[in-house]
């Protein structure tokens, strides 16, 4: 199994809750996994220094010990935009570091599970975005499809730069965050028109639940 880059169809969709989900299937699997956050905004200060709770969780659930530093190398403060928090505290976002980052993740590792930022085009400054950061990893993508009005659209969208991209999409998930009476209708009609397999439904779990009994990868096989 390959290395995947998690992204979402907008913020707040369950891309942590998803990639976690998505570690725990590896190890279930009798895999060595890592988990990376490149970038993460909304980080509070700690006696070790800045620390953003989606990737302190994708560190504890990995099988494979590294120094928060590298999993995590720009934490902001602030919860906006990551370009944003960048400007206000004079800091660029390297791509370079990033990849370098995620090289020596990846040789202690089987698998990286790397969750992006907010949504597939995140600027991380004036000419790059996320997604020049997964064509520059050069790994394949899955889509966390947050299930609520307006979803379809955005998924569709995110899709097809993701294609446009060049990079394969191994899959897309489907994130049920209001147990809408819609959401099957909406999952049928995003398989109608998304040319990937869904790798799973997750429907709207408590905060004990994991996502991994509800994913499948075996159908990107």
């Amino acid at each position: 199994m390959t290395s995947v880059f998690v992204t979402g169809t907008d913020t707040e969709v369950g891309k942590t809750f998803i990639s976690i989900g998505l570690i725990e299937l590896f190890k279930q699997q009798g895999l060595n996994v890592a988990g990376m956050k490149p970038i993460a905004s909304g980080c509070e200060q700690t006696a070790e220094g800045l620390r953003n709770e989606d990737a302190l969780a994708l560190q504890q659930h990995a099988n494979v010990e590294l120094d928060y530093e590298l999993i995590n190398p720009y934490t902001f403060e602030p919860a906006i935009a990551p370009h944003i928090a960048a400007q206000q505290t004079a800091t660029n976002i390297d791509i370079n570091v990033l990849k370098n980052n995620y090289e020596k993740i990846q040789s202690q590792a089987d698998v990286v599970v790397v969750e992006g930022a907010g949504g597939w085009l995140v600027p991380l400054n004036e000419k790059q975005t996320l997604a020049d950061l997964a064509v520059e990893l050069n790994l394949p993508v899955i889509l966390v499809v947050g299930m609520r009005l307006g979803c379809i659209n955005h998924a569709l969208l995110s899709v097809a730069n993701i294609q446009q991209s060049g990079l394969p999409l191994l899959g897309w998930i489907a994130n049920d965050l209001e147990s809408s009476p819609q959401t099957e209708a909406m999952v049928q009609t995003l398989q109608q028109y998304i040319n990937a397999p869904c790798l799973g439904v997750v429907p709207q779990l408590n905060s004990d639940q994991q996502a991994m009994p509800f994913l499948n990868l075996a159908t990107s096989n």
